[in-house]
């Protein structure tokens, strides 16, 4: 199996930033995409949470399988876990959001009040893998666009406190990914949805993977995405698969051309709604 490692200085520089700062910290919210809300979990975030409450985000959800984020949000949710769907970025349930951050900050506000205090601050830690859309959601919260958002990862570089109109302060931090993907399947499923860089991987290794994802679940969305019957998809094994639709969408021999391709529209959602992490 193709082997897929990448853990930048900058990312050990923030996961050591991020530990410094946890006594300020009132709620921890860990973004997860929704495609991927297995492999997109930095192992490292529950010894760094420890007891403080933890919102986790299913991030993308309008882009993921509906029915997967449902089992996903009922596997996650455990005492001291709050869950919820977010598309950030047509802001939709973003009040929801804010509604379960102070939710999750019921004890702090209510000590706080209690000693006086009006309108009482609550400082949260927002913090996911790259690309999982973790600056969208942080712009959504604060108002404006104050952090840079990108379609690629590594975009957030340093680490900054960030006013709401919601008396609530952002911690914001860069993608953090771990030092070793363990199973690399889940470094196949972070570089096909953009949270690994594609420089550092085969496209076509990658597509190879994803083709036969979508043939064993998706294979209604595989057939109408390569314009083909499902009983030829099922006639052929995925590398010929890949060299058909190569040929089918004009590229002639050009697979890690169409490889990227596929990519791209799966992370665009064009191929369908598709969740690579099952239950």
């Amino acid at each position: 199996m193709v082997n897929i490692q990448w853990y930048p200085g900058h990312m050990n520089k923030a996961r050591n930033q991020l530990e410094d700062k946890m006594s300020l910290i009132d709620v921890f919210v860990e973004v997860l995409d929704a495609r991927i809300p297995q492999s997109s979990r930095n192992p490292m975030i529950e010894k760094l949470v420890g007891d403080k409450p933890h919102l986790i985000i299913l991030n993308k959800a309008d882009l993921a399988d509906p029915v997967m984020t449902k089992r996903w949000q009922k596997k996650f949710t455990t005492k001291g876990k709050y869950v919820m769907a977010l598309d950030s970025l047509h802001n939709t349930n973003m009040q929801i959001l804010v509604k379960m951050i102070k939710k999750a900050a019921a004890n702090k506000i209510n000590k706080l009040t209690q000693k006086g205090a009006v309108s009482p601050v609550i400082r949260v830690a927002i913090a996911g893998i790259p690309n999982c859309g973790k600056s969208t959601i942080i712009n959504r919260l604060v108002g404006r666009n104050v952090t840079q958002v990108g379609n690629k990862p590594g975009v957030t570089k340093g680490q900054n406190w960030l006013k709401t109109t919601e008396n609530i302060q952002v911690l914001d931090t860069p993608g953090i990914l771990w030092p070793k993907f363990e199973d690399q399947t889940v470094g196949l499923k972070l570089a096909a949805l953009g949270a690994i860089k594609d420089t550092v991987f085969s496209a076509d290794d990658v597509a190879l993977f994803v083709l036969s994802k979508l043939r064993k679940h998706y294979l209604n969305d595989l057939s109408k995405f390569a314009r083909t019957p499902k009983a030829e998809i099922e006639r052929i094994n995925d590398t010929d698969l890949l060299l058909a639709l190569t040929e089918e969408y004009g590229m002639r021999d050009d697979y890690d051309r169409f490889s990227m391709y596929l990519l791209q529209r799966l992370r665009k959602g064009k191929v369908g709604r598709i969740t690579l992490d099952r239950i």
